[in-house]
């Protein structure tokens, strides 16, 4: 019997294999799993990146959860196939896939030299800039007939649409309260069901970091169109792009950007190290935790428990709590698991 390492009232961690943890773990016990695991890259030399899960992992995974129970995977792009079909071999129903699409990058070499050095044929390389990371979406098959029979035995099955709505003032949401006013457009976390209907545009399986790079490849919509509609005063911030007038988003007084989806940027040095007390999170894919929290959100029922069998440094525990749900979490390496343990611990005393 493998013994948590560290085990309080809302979260448990563990140290070891995940296949060995996973196989001590009971059948349909779980709600969500949510988690970034190896791309199979072998980035930056990491040994445990040598190759995606196995098809034993994602069995495992599937046998914990609950029968409609929904599984979030990152992937590298080069590797996501592979990904997807060892999951779907498994026996997960492959959903969709959500991409989380971010300007910056880590820049190519533009110039292809020989064993001399010389250049070969200067501006061409081997690659492109990585701009995206897919999300594999699956569920585990629902056991009672329909997602509405599956929600009411299991609480699984379905995802929380209303919960992960992107405010907007373009007219396609409901007021919330007062003249022109639609819940998200001033700051608001998340799109909701009001006496008046619903709010917030539908969340979409695409997910963007917010830059002026990214936001500045969907095009603008004009004064006629709905975007213009409401106060013309569009808002931006963590949570969402709204057309109107801005000076940071690309928009102006005559129109808006076409890019309202759900956007959350990398994880900066503050969101990587709280918690710490100046220690440093030297994970190389620390993701960020406002996107844990919105895909954690998504799949997962109210009072859930969310399962990370890669836990890395934590920040899916984070998001975790800080959504209300019950957290478990598993990593081999135990240096990880420490800062791991530290961030959600934080998150724990500290909550928002």
């Amino acid at each position: 019997m493998i013994k948590p390492y560290v085990s309080e009232d809302r979260y448990q961690l563990y140290h070891g294999n995940c296949l060995d943890v996973l196989k001590e773990m009971p059948d349909n016990s779980i709600d969500a799993i949510c988690t970034d695991p190896p791309y199979g890259l072998a980035f930056m030399g990491k040994k445990w990146d040598y190759d995606v899960p196995s098809v034993d992992i994602w069995k495992e995974c599937l046998r914990v959860l609950k029968p409609g129970g929904h599984l979030l995977s990152f992937a590298g792009t080069r590797t996501q196939h592979r990904m997807a079909v060892r999951i779907e071999d498994a026996g997960f129903e492959i959903r969709d896939m959500i991409a989380w699409v971010y300007g910056s990058g880590f820049n190519k070499v533009g110039y292809i030299k020989d064993s001399n050095g010389e250049t070969v044929r200067d501006g061409w390389g081997g690659s492109l800039k990585p701009a995206l990371e897919p999300i594999t979406m699956a569920r585990k098959p629902i056991s009672e007939g329909t997602v509405a029979a599956n929600v009411l035995e299991h609480g699984t099955g379905a995802i929380n649409i209303d919960g992960c709505r992107v405010g907007t003032n373009d007219g396609l949401g409901r007021p919330y309260g007062g003249e022109n006013k639609v819940y998200g457009s001033y700051g608001m976390e998340r799109g909701t069901r009001t006496g008046d209907g619903l709010t917030g545009r539908w969340p979409a399986n695409l997910i963007t970091d917010g830059s002026d790079e990214v936001v500045g490849l969907f095009p603008q919509t004009g004064p006629a169109k709905a975007a213009h509609r409401g106060t013309g005063k569009g808002k931006s911030n963590a949570y969402g792009v709204y057309g109107g007038e801005s000076t940071v988003r690309g928009h102006d007084d005559n129109g808006g950007s076409a890019a309202r989806f759900f956007y959350c940027a990398k994880a900066n040095k503050k969101d990587r190290n709280e918690g710490l007390n100046g220690e440093t999170n030297n994970h190389p894919t620390v993701k960020p935790t406002n996107l844990m929290r919105y895909l954690c959100r998504l799949i997962t029922p109210p009072g859930g428990t969310v399962l990370d069998p890669f836990l890395g440094s934590g920040t899916t525990g984070k998001a975790s709590l800080l959504e209300g749900f019950n957290f478990i979490g598993i990593e081999m390496e135990e240096s990880y698991l420490d800062i791991a343990q530290q961030r959600i611990q934080q998150v724990r005393e500290n909550p928002e």
